[in-house]
């Protein structure tokens, strides 16, 4: 049975929590939206949460826009945002009331933040039980302006500290020609101690002591990544078909400081028209009790085999 309530959760205020006895997550109702919580009941959660606001960008805004001394948190969690990024437009304040509904089968809700007046688009997300162990999320984005604009969805999952990430390597057999392609950040080492680049997968590591940020992007093939963590493994699914992606082609991306660590899925890049609304899919997937792999390639798909 799912059950769908109105909760205070930390200090992020007003939240709505959705739950099967196994598995449940948290959205905020007051600020974002985000989805700040996701984990088994009673468990630790699989995001990190910005407790202290640390993660903050004031805005190139001015004050007749939105007030004096607005500025765009990051509170953690999962979140929707516009790719390409872009300052200003990516980093719209998200601090207003998330209105909310129950979607018609009752396993989950739907979450419409205020329209952003100043980048004239609504976004909406909507995520729902699947499963004993899994979750879909529905991202949208509408142009609510009088012109077409160029953009993509991009899904951010704000992951907690401490953890490893897996990232499937491009296999295709493409010949005399290449089958990946990757974007690098100019703050990124290659070299980075936290990351090593396989044959078959990509890790990341995640660790408080090194500040240093890192973040790159693949095409992505298999539309997945994994993240282990508490003893878990979280997994995050997304389509890839071939289409037109931001950042040089990038379905998939992943960043991490010394606070968090990101997964990150990207939609189709495209010119939005008036009135047009786009659409991004994810399914989330958590596994108790899985070994973090090392290193050795045939570890981590022994691992990753038995669930994906």
């Amino acid at each position: 049975m799912i059950t769908i309530k109105e909760i205070n959760y930390k200090n992020f205020g007003r939240c709505v929590e959705v739950s099967n006895g196994t598995i449940d997550f948290v959205a905020t109702l007051d600020i974002g939206p985000r989805i700040i919580r996701f984990g088994f009941v009673g468990g630790e959660n699989a995001f990190w949460e910005d407790i202290d606001r640390v993660i903050t960008e004031p805005e190139p805004f001015t004050d007749a826009d939105f007030g004096v001394d607005k500025k765009w948190y990051i509170y953690g969690g999962h979140r929707l945002w516009l790719s390409p990024e872009a300052s200003p437009r990516t980093y719209y304040p998200e601090d207003e009331p998330v209105k909310y509904e129950k979607i018609a089968d009752g396993t989950g809700v739907r979450l419409t933040p205020p329209p952003q007046k100043w980048t004239n688009v609504q976004n909406e997300i909507e995520i729902a039980i699947t499963g004993d162990n899994s979750v879909e999320i529905k991202h949208f984005i509408t142009n609510i302006g009088a012109y077409p604009s160029e953009f993509a969805i991009w899904a951010l999952s704000v992951m907690a500290q401490n953890g490893k990430s897996v990232i499937p390597m491009p296999a295709w057999d493409t010949g005399l020609v290449s089958n990946r392609q990757m974007a690098i950040w100019p703050y990124t080492k290659m070299n980075d101690e936290r990351v090593y680049w396989g044959d078959k997968y990509i890790t990341l590591k995640h660790d408080v002591n090194v500040k240093r940020a890192i973040k790159f992007g693949i095409n992505s093939e298999h539309g997945w990544a994994a993240y282990f963590n508490h003893g878990n493994m979280f997994v995050k699914r997304f389509p890839v078909d071939g289409k037109v992606y931001p950042d040089g082609g990038m379905s998939y991306e992943t960043y991490a400081n010394e606070h968090f660590f990101e997964l990150e899925s990207l939609g189709e890049l495209k010119n939005v028209a008036p009135g047009e609304t786009i659409t991004h899919k994810e399914q989330w997937q958590l596994f108790a009790d899985v070994p973090r792999p090392s290193d050795d390639e045939g570890e981590i798909a022994a691992v990753v085999g038995k669930y994906i």
